[in-house]
């Protein structure tokens, strides 16, 4: 079991075919380790490592030998401009002999990842053409030119709808088509002209898009009044009943039209005009005579 700790500084990495090596004595494994674990530059001569550790010269030297046979430490002698013989040390972590009996390893290529597709862009979906104006169902000359006057106008009472002449005469048929329906001219305005944008960038397309979205529906017909026959006379009995000409009502005669109907109430009989002359008014000179007269009158 081992109670490891994540080394991130102060730390030498060992090869396990030194660590774990048959033939090598505890003391030169050490020995190594510890060489290993040395900056390069570092002095280990064996009177140095004598120095620093407890074991003897002999001991140390039989080490160092060994490290030498296995191929960890190689020395050779040299000598100084001075004249001196020093013994230059080179370790290495893994013998020449190893790293020439194992193979090299060469990685594969990494294979270059594929570049992803480019998205497809979806296809333009194109705009609806916007609806047709609504046309008059019976060209009326007089109701095109209260149209046309009408969308010459809207500038006066708002600056912004300030039309050319050829939308003029492209929205004149949308407009003529609600006077057709029964619209008033100042209910027209009033739908195309109430809350509009501050900064409208196309009122003529504002103006056709109302002048086709709020198209009023066309009036219902107006049923048809059916009228009563006139009230007539019965000419023999003087009875009131409908006819569409003057006659006898159906008691009076089984064969009259079988349209002519009875009313309830009797027509009156005629009176008869009687002409009374006036004798003329008494010719009085007495003042208070002709107040009696009037009074009498009165």
């Amino acid at each position: 079991m081992h109670a490891n700790t994540r080394l991130t500084k102060r730390y030498t990495v060992v090869d396990n075919h030194l660590a774990q090596h048959r033939e090598l004595t505890l003391i030169a494994i050490g020995l190594a380790v510890h060489i290993q674990s040395l900056p390069a530059g570092a002095r280990i001569g064996i009177k140095c490592l004598t120095a620093r550790f407890p074991e003897s010269e002999a001991r140390i030297a039989s080490a160092l030998r060994e490290l030498e046979a296995a191929g960890y430490l190689e020395r050779t002698r040299e000598r100084l401009p001075s004249g001196r013989i020093v013994t230059h040390t080179v370790s290495y972590n893994q013998p020449p002999t190893l790293r020439r009996a194992e193979p090299v390893r060469v990685r594969p290529p990494r294979p270059k990842p594929k570049p992803d597709p480019e998205p497809t862009p979806a296809p333009a979906t194109a705009k609806p053409p916007p609806p047709p104006l609504p046309q008059p169902l019976s060209p009326d000359p007089d109701r095109h030119r209260v149209a046309a006057d009408l969308l010459a106008g809207l500038r006066c009472h708002d600056p912004r709808l300030l039309l050319a002449e050829h939308d003029v005469r492209r929205l004149a048929p949308g407009v003529a088509t609600w006077l057709e329906r029964g619209a008033a001219p100042d209910s027209v305005r009033h739908a195309l002209t109430a809350n509009l944008p501050e900064a409208p960038r196309h009122p003529a397309a504002l103006l056709a898009h109302r002048l086709t979205a709020l198209l009023p529906p066309p009036l219902p017909p107006t049923p048809a009044v059916v009228r009563p026959h006139p009230f007539q006379n019965c000419e023999r009995c003087e009875r009131a009943f409908r006819a569409p000409e003057p006659g006898c009502c159906r008691d009076c005669d089984p064969n009259a039209s079988a349209t002519s109907t009875h009313c309830r109430y009797v027509a009156a009989p005629r009176p008869h005009h009687v002409h009374i002359p006036q004798a003329p008014a008494p010719q009085l000179h007495d003042p208070r005579e002709r107040g009696r007269v009037r009074r009498v009158r009165a």
